[in-house]
């Protein structure tokens, strides 16, 4: 039994637990769905980080029977999630992303699913960019291999090939269930059981990684990880920005979760071959794209610039981008 995690006495079927930063009207839209879309007994615990849009007060007011925990201050993903986690009466814990419609009761199908498969620790549902694209959800282990897989770019060049598209699992077309190493985090639905024994989210990540961290301890506690193509959630936010538009603080948050897990999952050895080709890749496309910024400079190539200037700085002089 995990001494952070004392068992309850289950209340609702399933509870959900939502972290929102400043995403308040699509938090709305997802509050909404869930009311629609769901007839299991259910609570819904919405963790505010420090929002100035005004979230809590629509929360506050338009969904009184939501339980709402309003951060001071941005605690971060995984800290977030745990004070949702920790107040949690349900018989199955879902995280669920505020940028996500429940469709077609997803959350009440998965919640059957689940029960009939008792083997299982974590499983994730289809998930839908917009009416007729499924978003790849769902990826292999973080392990060093896979990051230089995607690094030097190596899963683009055939992206649906079993070797170099690993990663991402790119010969899969999230049509067919099928275990795998991590969920995605917009929707993980948890037994109450497994989370016991497991315990909450690591807070050493701030963002990104908490789940591939999670569904390694379920895995290595002896369940297993699955996605279900038996219901299906539309992700708001699905689409991908482009290169001028990530900031390098997150862009180098990101790295920094990755090398966080490595190292707690591969020791010290996995963390240095980590950062050399964090570092590596970032030497290279910095190259690249500044030999080709001399002959005509875009907005795309100064970010890919910036953005390996922010890496190559973090990594070997320990510098946090702060914007």
């Amino acid at each position: 039994m995990n001494p952070q995690c004392d068992p309850v006495h289950a209340k609702w079927a399933v509870s959900i637990v939502i972290v929102n930063w400043n995403t308040r009207n699509i938090l709305r839209d997802c509050l909404d769905s869930i009311a629609n879309q769901t007839t299991l007994p259910h609570e819904v615990i919405v963790v505010d980080n420090a929002s100035t849009d005004g979230s809590t007060e629509m929360v506050r007011q338009e969904f009184p029977d939501v339980e709402l925990i309003a951060n001071t201050e941005n605690r971060g993903f995984a800290a977030a999630n745990n004070q949702g986690l920790k107040i949690a009466t349900g018989d199955r814990l879902l995280l669920l992303n505020p940028d996500t419609i429940i469709l077609d009761n997803a959350i009440d199908v998965m919640c059957a699913w689940l029960d009939a498969h008792p083997d299982v620790g974590c499983v994730g549902c289809q998930v839908f960019e917009d009416a007729d694209t499924i978003q790849r959800t769902s990826f292999a282990d973080p392990g060093p291999l896979n990051l230089a897989l995607i690094e030097f770019g190596l899963y683009r060049m055939a992206p649906r090939n079993r070797l170099l598209g690993r990663p991402e699992y790119g010969d899969w077309d999230r049509n067919s269930e099928r275990d795998v190493d991590v969920v995605s985090g917009m929707f993980m639905l948890v037994p109450r059981p497994v989370f016991e024994v497991v315990g909450l989210l690591d807070e050493a990540f701030f963002v990104y990684s908490e789940e591939a961290d999670w569904c390694r301890r379920i895995r290595d506690a002896g369940w297993r990880c699955v996605f279900a193509p038996k219901a299906r959630i539309l992700h708001l936010e699905g689409g991908s920005k482009s290169t001028a538009q990530i900031k390098s603080r997150m862009y180098v948050q990101k790295q920094k979760s990755k090398t966080i897990y490595v190292r707690k999952h591969y020791g010290l050895t996995g963390e240095m071959a980590t950062r050399a080709i964090f570092v590596s890749s970032a030497l290279l496309r910095g190259l690249v794209f500044g030999v080709l910024g001399l002959w005509r400079s875009t907005p795309d190539r100064t970010a890919r610039l910036r953005l390996a200037g922010a890496v190559i700085q973090y990594h070997l002089l320990g510098r946090e981008p702060t914007t």
